[in-house]
């Protein structure tokens, strides 16, 4: 209803206008005059649809008879062009935003803790299913201004604001952690940019590298590279064969020096210089790390910290379900040393040794088993050592799925099992005791959505109940929530929650 409101109307516009061409002995302002009723109208038009409604109907009306060429014909074109490309996002002011949010309640309807990284592993890194186990509410607010200038020139300005509490009250000023995560310029389609830059866009400032991936079902990043920099993306190497560059900095600030008496005197930035290389389905990155000085830092063990790094990634994203159906995958082998031991968010971490090693395996899949079946396993694992301690051990692994069963077009139920063995010796590392042991989860999940038909569907209005059990080895691990009163494993929980993206 809402695109029938104003197709007629503006189709007729343009349609006048056009057929007006033949009368250009008219006076110039009653063009203009044409002009600014058709500019109004589109203009009313675009609040009331969407962006899809208004391609639809500019493309329309650009298709109705057309007059005598000329000039002011030629103008109307133009500023047809230009208000199509504010419609479809090419130009202008646009919001995104991701939000989830709701209660996480134990047995004794009280809260308790959650998320995905609330195993010992979690501190590694290593995550488990996020589905009827988040305690928090978290927002990113995207506001995006996009200009096309005479040249063909782009150029794109991000700002992203983020906080997250994990309080069920309303006014939450007290446990705020608002933050800038982004604040950057992009500019494309440079015409002095040729050759093998010819589709390149370089950026400056403080952002999410474009091309990080993620497991959603397990809110883990295959590898996050962020910080403040710059680079370059989209240099064409060869026919199938383009490379992303990039600096980024972060910070390592506040750490003890050794031999000094002044604690927390230390302070240093971390730089990771990365190539990415993408050829056919194949990415290939490879970062080199560097922070001057961090060797200086007093490490618990007495070891030297490490002062620079290596970390790589293999990756393979697929067009299939693993080849054997429709859907996709993606795959990841992922080895660092040094500061590239912390194999996920790049140069993230100081405390990690000179001899420090890592190597993780990800990998995730989305299927549709039958018509309204859909299927999501994951898998993260990951062995490191000499991490913090020379000599210090860890190895984890997780298996997690995902199942929905679509039942109505707004109503489906949603299942996760989610597993994660660990065998963690850190060697006494601040406080830790090595331990072995397991921990699962199983969550049911009855979900509400405007319009089931796939895992990227939001929003989302779901109410679960989810069981979990661990072993009881890991609440003498002295780094997790396991162990502490109220949180001792083979418990239910419960609660609602909702979750959005745009």
């Amino acid at each position: 209803m809402k695109a029938a409101m104003f197709k007629t109307p503006l189709v007729t516009a343009v349609a006048i206008a056009s057929l007006g061409a033949t009368g250009l002995a008219s006076a110039d302002s009653a063009l203009e005059q044409r002009l600014a009723e058709l500019e109004a109208r589109i203009a009313a038009a675009e609040q009331r649809a969407d962006a899809a409604e208004q391609r639809a109907e500019l493309a329309e009306a650009q298709a109705a008879p057309a007059g005598q060429a000329g000039s002011s014909e030629a103008a109307l074109e133009e500023r047809l062009a230009r208000v199509e490309r504010r419609a479809s996002g090419d130009e202008g002011f646009s919001f995104n935003g991701y939000a989830r949010s709701g209660l996480l309640l134990g047995e004794d309807r009280k809260s308790i803790d959650g998320g995905p990284y609330v195993t010992p592993a979690g501190s590694l890194g290593g995550a488990v299913g996020r589905l009827g186990n988040e305690p928090d509410t978290y927002v990113e607010a995207i506001l995006n201004y996009k200009t096309r200038y005479d040249n063909g020139a782009r150029a794109h300005y991000r700002m992203m604001l983020a906080d997250s509490v994990s309080t069920s009250n309303d006014w939450t000023s007290d446990e705020s952690n608002l933050n800038v995560r982004q604040v950057y310029a992009e500019l494309s389609d440079l015409p002095s940019f040729t050759g093998a830059f010819a589709d390149a866009s370089i950026w400056a400032g403080k952002r999410f590298d474009r091309d990080n991936f993620d497991i959603h079902w397990i809110d883990s990043d295959f590898v996050f590279l962020a910080g403040t920099g710059a680079g370059i993306y989209d240099v064409q190497l060869a026919d199938d064969w383009r490379s992303n560059f990039s600096l980024y900095g972060r910070s390592f600030s506040d750490f003890d020096v050794v031999g000094s008496e002044d604690p927390g005197s230390g302070e240093t930035d971390s730089l990771i210089l990365t190539a990415n290389n993408y050829i056919g389905n194949w990415q290939w990155m490879v970062s080199g790390l560097s922070a001057a000085d961090n060797d200086e830092r007093a490490l618990e063990g007495g070891d030297a910290a490490a002062d620079s790094g290596f970390h790589t990634m293999i990756a393979y994203h697929g067009d299939s379900f693993f080849g054997v159906a429709e859907g996709n995958f993606k795959a990841a082998l992922i080895h660092g040393r040094g500061l590239g031991a912390e194999a996920k968010t790049l140069g993230a971490d100081g405390d990690l040794t000179d001899d420090a090693q890592a190597t993780r395996l990800g990998l995730y899949g989305t299927t549709y088993l039958a018509p309204n079946w859909r299927l999501a396993p994951s898998i993260l694992a990951e062995v490191s050592k000499d991490r913090y301690v020379q000599g210090d051990d860890y190895t984890w692994a997780g298996l997690n799925l995902r199942l929905a069963n679509e039942l109505t077009d707004n109503f489906e139920m949603q299942y996760e099992a989610s597993y994660q063995y660990m065998d963690l010796d850190p060697q006494g590392f601040d406080g830790r005791n090595a331990v072995s042991g397991d921990f699962g989860k199983f969550t049911i999940a009855p979900t509400f959505k405007p319009q089931v038909g796939g895992f990227w569907q939001r929003p989302e209005l779901r109410a679960f109940a989810s069981y979990t059990d661990w072993s009881g080895e890991l609440n003498d691990y002295g780094a997790s929530s396991f162990g502490n009163d109220g949180f001792g494993g083979g418990q239910w929980s419960f609660g609602v929650q909702m979750e959005t993206w745009f």
